[in-house]
């Protein structure tokens, strides 16, 4: 499945990424001795089956149809040897006359009329050992190449055991025609639940090219998208300290001083202050993290269960919205470390959080039981479930379970939903009506993403592993309101 996309701003990956130094032998113990740990006693996530971030998933696994054939071919060659095919083949060897092959034919030269022709006078004349590898080299490096038009789409992916970040290229052809395929992979150790881009490089002054995921592990995990075959993040948050406690004559899991204790749902990096990431966890609580310390700075916890979504006022960037599964949104202006904290009740649990990006007061929260709630942050006050909905959106039958605003079309706003459909939502004056609705055969629908660079691509990813970009100004009803 799809889990969670980001897209990177276009021009922030390197032309051609860098390949990864191989591991060292220090490196490869301890990556056998964290996959040892996971597969023994797997994350603390496991304790609560509803750690997911509660998807649903979709239906059976496809057979991969390469193996289908194979079988099929090895089936139907058992049949035909079964069937007398060995006397067919006895026959045609009785044709080549293999007993006489050795008797050599009059008059018939084995090689060649002369000795010139069994060697070239050089290496380089010989088209055999020629193999043109400074050619291979080229090729591999234009297939590697990302121009600085094309746009990346990183998606948290999952396939029966195997985790990982695929990194997608998008191009755009001047017809409008697009053109989309996997430019690398990142391994992961765990189920990857939610990302999030961000340009701060640890380890440098200059803006990189990264992105933090959380997983059903309380480690966050930042990769440098811009090396290939790497195998070790650049950075990990909190997590499993290598020491173990002992608990009743027992040894039992520590966690490194700051860390989440269970999986980390929701992600979110602050563009304004660029050293600074939000985390959501299913322990109830949400981080602040110092990224240039590699630290948690604060500790908030107003919630009293699982902590699904944070978003970053992109207005006000001090101002931190969260929502849980206690059916609340809390908002904190972390200027004061986060003690003034704002509440709104909801009708549902929480599945995802959106700010207006027009509209600096007004944030969108879309439920579990298909609800969309509009709500303004004037309306804050210290009472929880203060301040009633700027308007309420039956938006889906099932959970809603993303949303993404158009980041430069006002009004113009997303939904996904374990439904399997993607709509897409005219929300002028506060009367939201829907203006077209896709079903991109996805499975259930677990994350929607607008593009920055072009404002009317839509990526969507779910529950059957496949990555759909639809442009939406095809649609005559989004080109009529928002096309101009």
């Amino acid at each position: 499945m799809i889990s969670a996309i980001s897209w990177v701003p276009r021009g922030a990956a390197k032309l051609v990424p860098v390949e990864a130094e191989p591991p060292t032998q220090e490196e490869i113990d301890e990556a056998i001795k964290t996959i040892s740990l996971h597969t023994e006693g797997g994350s603390d996530a496991d304790e609560d089956d509803d750690d997911n971030g509660n998807m649903e998933v979709d239906g059976a696994v496809e057979e991969d149809a390469e193996e289908v054939d194979e079988v099929a071919q090895a089936k139907a060659a058992a049949k035909a040897l079964a069937n007398g095919a060995v006397d067919d083949v006895a026959d045609e060897l009785e044709e080549l006359n293999m007993d006489n092959y050795d008797d050599e034919e009059e008059g018939l030269e084995i090689f060649s009329s002369g000795q010139g022709d069994l060697y070239y006078a050089s290496n380089d004349l010989d088209p055999y050992l020629n193999n043109n590898d400074d050619d291979d080299d080229d090729e591999e490096i234009e297939d590697m190449t990302i121009k600085p038009t094309d746009l990346m789409i990183v998606c948290a992916y999952n396939e029966d055991d195997v985790n990982s970040l695929e990194v997608n290229l998008l191009e755009e052809s001047e017809d409008g025609d697009l053109n989309m395929f996997v430019h690398h992979e990142v391994p992961l150790a765990d189920f990857p639940l939610c990302t999030a881009w961000m340009d701060f490089n640890l380890k440098g002054s200059d803006k990189g090219n990264f992105v933090a995921v959380g997983t059903m592990d309380p480690a966050i995990e930042i990769w440098d998208l811009d090396i290939v075959d790497e195998v070790q993040p650049h950075v990990v948050l909190g997590g499993h300290s290598k020491k173990k406690k002992k608990v009743k004559g027992k040894k039992a899991k520590k966690y490194k001083k700051g860390s989440h204790r269970s999986s980390v749902l929701g992600l979110a990096w602050n563009k304004e202050v660029r050293n600074v990431l939000a985390s959501a966890s299913a322990d109830k609580t949400v981080k602040i993290w110092d990224v240039s310390v590699g630290k948690c700075a604060v500790t908030l916890e107003h919630h009293d269960d699982k902590v699904q979504s944070v978003a970053w006022s992109q207005q006000s960037p001090e101002v931190l919205l969260s929502g849980s599964f206690d059916k609340s949104v809390a908002m904190n202006d972390m200027k004061d470390g986060g003690q003034s904290c704002n509440k709104w009740s909801v009708e549902a649990d929480v599945e995802s959080l959106a700010w207006d990006p027009h509209n600096e007061h007004s944030f969108m929260v879309s439920l579990e039981n298909g609800m969309v709630q509009a709500f303004d942050k004037r309306t804050a006050s210290s009472n929880s479930g203060s301040g009633r909905p700027t308007f309420t959106l039956h938006a889906h039958e099932k959970a809603v379970s993303s949303i993404s605003f158009s980041p430069s079309i006002p009004n113009f706003l997303a939904t996904g939903s374990t439904d399997k459909m993607v709509k897409l939502w005219d929300l002028s004056n506060n009367q939201p009506s829907c203006i077209a609705f896709l079903n991109p055969k996805l499975g259930a629908v677990f994350s929607v993403s607008f593009s920055n660079d072009s404002p009317f691509l839509l990526a969507s990813g779910g529950s059957k592993g496949k990555l759909k970009v639809w442009n939406t100004l095809t649609e005559p009803a989004v080109a009529n309101k928002f096309g101009k």
